[in-house]
């Protein structure tokens, strides 16, 4: 497996426009020879050190709706670093790209667990974070990230998994799982089949997992993203927001990691 080599440069970084309060950053760090590009958050309101949560992006790439979440985060108290799955910063452009840059992780677990684990140490290294309290939220294809790492043990505190896949070809252990679940899931999302989601709860209670799922009725894929409508009809997807199911999920949100940051 690779080793994740992290470039430490909080001194060097440059700070960007942002939120009255919220101090945001780029930061580069790395896996292996591959340059990962970040984005840190946080507020300056809140003083000390606080818990810290990984965002992990939908299959589009580390873009702007990775950038916001990780802002909206730091406003609540947390220190929050939007990841770089894909490297460079790559963002797919059409469905094509994007399924292109997922697939290379799909098919390649250990090198998606390196860039991932790279985050989290830099997360962890973070002058404001408290490196004993990570939690780790996904989208679509962050979800199906932060999911794995819960199945292969990391060490977090909690992952939040929203309109992400759940079938894997890697199934948890018991005892495995040491973060607890919460999987925020659309009851109109095709691309989870009710096939999956009875495979994913008979695989959680086998490994002995603490998880709660939330179905969201008539929400489809995408459902937190704003900007699900226009990809949804620009590329004949069946993607589609859905403001009650996406206020309702970051509230449960919110709740979950207040419980396990306790």
């Amino acid at each position: 497996m690779t080793r994740p080599i992290v470039a430490l440069l909080w001194a060097a970084m440059s700070f960007l426009p942002a939120q009255a309060g919220v101090i945001a950053t780029e930061v580069n760090y790395r896996a292996g020879a591959t340059l990962l590009k970040g984005y840190v958050a946080y507020d300056d309101a809140f003083a000390g050190k606080r818990p810290g949560v990984l965002v992990v992006h939908e299959w589009w790439g580390h873009n702007a709706y990775a950038r916001q979440r990780a802002r909206q985060l730091a406003q609540m108290g947390y220190v929050a670093l939007a990841v770089d799955m894909y490297g460079e910063g790559r963002q797919a452009l059409h469905p094509e790209d994007a399924q292109k840059f997922s697939s290379e992780i799909a098919r390649n677990l250990p090198l998606g667990e390196a860039r991932f684990k790279a985050a989290l140490e830099l997360l962890r290294r973070h002058p404001l974070a408290l490196p004993d309290k990570i939690a780790a939220i996904g989208y679509c294809f962050g979800g199906g990230v932060v999911l794995h790492m819960a199945r292969i043990g990391t060490d977090l505190q909690g992952v939040v998994s929203f309109h992400g896949s759940l079938a894997t070809s890697q199934p948890a252990r018991p005892g495995a799982v040491k973060a607890r679940i919460l999987v925020a899931h659309g009851g109109a999302d095709p691309f989870v089949t009710p096939a999956q989601i009875t495979g994913f709860i008979q695989e959680m209670n086998q490994a002995g997992a603490d998880y709660t799922i939330i179905v969201y009725g008539g929400a489809q894929h995408s459902f937190t993203n704003p900007a699900a409508d226009e990809y949804g009809t620009r590329f004949n997807l069946p993607l589609k927001y859905n403001r009650a199911a996406d206020l309702a999920s970051w509230r449960a949100m919110a709740a979950f990691l207040e419980d396990v940051f306790r």
